[in-house]
């Protein structure tokens, strides 16, 4: 079994920033991939951001060079660093972690807004 625990969300004004972390725990080996997807209200889920074990990472254009994905394979957690956030940066962000299959965390609210 996998638990995946999310923080760092919160309200934010455009051009703020925030960090997010997403921590593995459980009975695994490794992790493989880790990343981050968003959900914004009335949209599907989309990928931001994604990282291998080891650490090359891929990004979503519309997040390109504002934000920064970053994992510490040693605490099995997965980072999102967001910066110069914009209103469109609004969803509900959710961490993936591959380890065999795919597991969720559970979501954790990010609004731009001022």
């Amino acid at each position: 079994q996998v638990q995946l625990v999310e923080s760092g969300g919160g309200l934010v004004q455009p051009g703020g920033s925030l960090r997010l972390s997403c921590a593995a725990s459980g009975s695994f080996f490794r992790i493989n991939a880790m990343g981050w997807y968003r959900q914004a209200p009335g949209k599907q889920r989309e990928l931001v951001a994604e990282i291998t074990r080891g650490g090359w990472a891929n990004y979503a254009d519309s997040v390109k060079g504002r934000f920064t994905i970053s994992r510490d394979n040693a605490k099995n957690t997965v980072y999102l660093q967001m910066n110069s956030l914009k209103p469109e940066d609004t969803a509900v962000y959710y961490c993936l972690v591959v380890i065999g299959g795919n597991y969720w965390g559970q979501g954790t609210q990010v609004t731009v807004s001022s």
